[in-house]
Parts: structure tokens; C-alpha cells; sequence
């Protein structure tokens, strides 16, 4: 066997596609029969918008650059940083 001949070499290969199909199914398995996403959804709707409650006007003005900037997501559906 030549070391330095790629023909000597084993070839190896993989389909991302069946393994990610796959890797979604375990997630899927894990979360279980009771596992509800509107409701998952909601919930985090209502702790981000618990999370950036109460603000002082500093804080407020700081959480409004940050979100002008597209460092943090504005309020609202769809959520999601510019960045």
C-alpha cells in the first residue's frame, strides 16, 4: 500500500441529508407526544416581552439603540436580529 497514492485511499462517505432527516426525528422523539409548539411559542413571546419589561428610561433608550441597530430584535412577530 502507497501512503502517498490518494488511489490507495478508502473512500468515505456520508449523506448529510439522511442524517439530518434523522437527527430531526430524535428531536422530535425526544419532545415527546405532549409537546405543543404554539404553546412553546407563546411562552417565549411572553418572556421576552417579560424580559425587556420594567425598563427605566435609560435602559429603555439603550434597548432602543440596540434594536435600531439590529443587535437585539425588535418587539412583535417575526422576531429575529438584523445581524
Amino acid at each position: 500500500m502507497n501512503k502517498g497514492n490518494p488511489d490507495s485511499l478508502i473512500p468515505f462517505t456520508i449523506d448529510l441529508t439522511f442524517e439530518e432527516a434523522r437527527r430531526r426525528v430524535e428531536v422530535v422523539t425526544a419532545l415527546g407526544p405532549d409537546w405543543d409548539p404554539v404553546a412553546a411559542l407563546q411562552g417565549e413571546d411572553e418572556a421576552y416581552a417579560l424580559l425587556y419589561s420594567g425598563l427605566d428610561a435609560e435602559q429603555q433608550r439603550t434597548y432602543d439603540q440596540l434594536v435600531a441597530a439590529g443587535v437585539l430584535p425588535g418587539r412583535g412577530p417575526g422576531r429575529a436580529t438584523a445581524h
